[in-house]
């Protein structure tokens, strides 16, 4: 069984993917597992953010290709979410039980 990803969990991917060098659009979306359109919405509201930037690409064949990259506030943002994700692993599902 496969649980659906949180949109907390799909930003993080996403940034996760830019920071590990995918920074084209379609890269981004098929290693982050999403359909065009949700990838653009979450990628403008990245940029919208500031924990992303668009920049240009190589130049090629008569267009200009659009790809991002981690801002220093995007990378803080991994570095925290990365270790409340530790210490939450670190709980026993016993514990967390007993919390309520």
């Amino acid at each position: 069984m496969t649980s659906r990803r949180s949109k907390l969990e799909i930003y993080v991917d996403i940034m996760e993917e830019i920071r590990n060098g995918t920074i084209l659009p379609t890269r981004i979306m098929y290693a982050a597992n999403l359909s065009w359109k949700p990838l653009q919405q979450i990628l403008k509201a990245l940029v919208s953010q500031e924990l992303i930037e668009e920049c240009i690409a190589e130049e090629g064949d008569k267009r200009t290709k659009k790809a991002y990259r981690l801002t220093e506030k995007g990378q803080n943002v991994l570095h925290y979410f990365r270790k409340a994700e530790a210490l939450v692993e670190k709980e026993s599902p016993a514990e967390i039980r007993n919390w309520r």
